[in-house]
């Protein structure tokens, strides 16, 4: 049976995913400051309220910007605004509050589902406590809730995540939240800087698309583009 996707709103992702994110997954975005996540979520939101669905948008490092979105949309950022749901998680508490009313929100109306990030405010909450074992069993949770969600209401979750080096690997990078968040996402997408400007997004893991295929890309008024 053929997995519903929806369109990622730029052609250069889509192409990517083969047509745009699976309905029934989440899919984490993962990458260094700058590499372009936060631009993704917002280009992704615009093409969801576009088509007449609302946007359920977890801005836990306040990092939406309705200035970009004017760039993207700027005779239609109005309406399209208005469509999207934010939920500005303070402390990782807030989080965890955040994704529990997911449920009230979500329903027919709702074409997608963003976080972004996860893991910042999980990172803030492992660096106040001892306690990491119950920490990490509450990202957990986290990640299974959105895992339900998508595969029962067929909502596409799109997650974005910070890394930090992995010394074992030259110029490597490891998610933060590790295995966690690794295994919660059935898709998988490494961004890398480049120099002038140049992105790289790298396929690391999905159900039906083979490992590491990948698509430069840089950041234009209207969105992305590709680099050829």
């Amino acid at each position: 049976m053929e997995t519903d996707r929806v369109n990622t709103g730029s052609v250069v992702i889509d192409g990517l995913l083969d047509g745009g994110f699976e309905t029934d997954t989440v899919t984490t975005i993962y990458g260094p400051s700058g590499s372009g996540k936060t631009n993704l979520c917002i280009i992704a939101a615009v093409n969801v309220t576009r088509s007449g669905r609302k946007v359920v948008y977890i801005d836990s490092e306040g990092g939406f910007s309705v200035e970009r979105l004017k760039q993207i949309s700027p005779d239609e950022y109005k309406e399209l605004i208005d469509n999207i749901i934010f939920l500005k998680p303070m402390n990782f508490s807030d989080q965890r509050n955040a994704f529990g009313k997911l449920s009230k929100l979500v329903d027919e109306d709702i074409g997608l589902i963003i976080v972004d990030t996860i893991s910042m405010l999980y990172r803030l909450e492992i660096g106040q406590t001892n306690d990491v074992y119950t920490v990490n069993k509450d990202l957990g949770m986290q990640i299974s809730y959105l895992g339900e969600i998508t595969r029962r209401k067929n909502i596409p979750v799109l997650v974005t995540n910070q890394v930090y080096a992995d010394f074992n690997k030259e110029n490597g990078v490891k998610m933060v939240g590790g295995d966690i968040l690794k295994y919660g996402s059935k898709c998988l997408i490494e961004l890398q800087k480049g120099h002038k400007g140049i992105r790289k997004a790298i396929l690391k893991k999905h159900r039906s698309i083979a490992e590491d295929r990948e698509v430069m890309f840089r950041i234009v008024n209207e969105g992305i583009e590709e680099v050829k």
